[in-house]
């Protein structure tokens, strides 16, 4: 799917809370991070996801992980590991992988509040580092594409 692609109104299966449509996000931007309970730097980046979700913005934002794990059990284990607050889903058939365009994990994908996908960044990062947020920012302040 390429940048400026909307996503489509695909139905998550909830891990650590209910079931929800990735459409159910339009009209708010979203950060969504797809990893795997085996990847260590998937697990490396999850605090910084979870502190970046409480810092405060000028513009809100909402933040999801999905994860690729193909046994549900060992991803909720790694949930609850890391004492997640933030809602996971897990992925189905590789079928939210491969609309995000997952060829590498961890991977994050900034979606605006239209539903375009406006950024994707493979790799792990320090997502509370000022230059991450600054990358969030800019990412989400871009003028809507059409």
């Amino acid at each position: 799917m390429p940048l400026g692609s909307v996503l489509p109104d695909v139905a998550m299966d909830g891990l650590n809370g209910p079931a929800r449509r990735l459409g159910s996000w339009r009209g708010r931007p979203l950060v969504v991070n797809v990893w795997a309970s085996w990847c260590g730097p998937c697990r490396a980046e999850t605090a910084s996801l979870e502190r970046l979700a409480w810092l405060p913005t000028q513009e809100p934002f909402a933040i999801i992980g999905i994860s690729t794990d193909d046994h549900r059990e060992r991803a909720l284990r790694w949930l609850q590991a890391s004492r997640a607050t933030l809602s996971h889903f897990i992925d189905h058939d590789v079928q939210l992988e491969t609309l995000l365009g997952a060829r590498q994990i961890p991977l994050t994908v900034l979606v605006d509040a239209q539903g375009r996908v406006v950024q994707r960044v493979y790799g792990a990062r320090a997502w509370d580092s000022a230059e991450s947020q600054a990358l969030v920012r800019r990412a989400f302040a871009a003028p809507a594409r059409r």
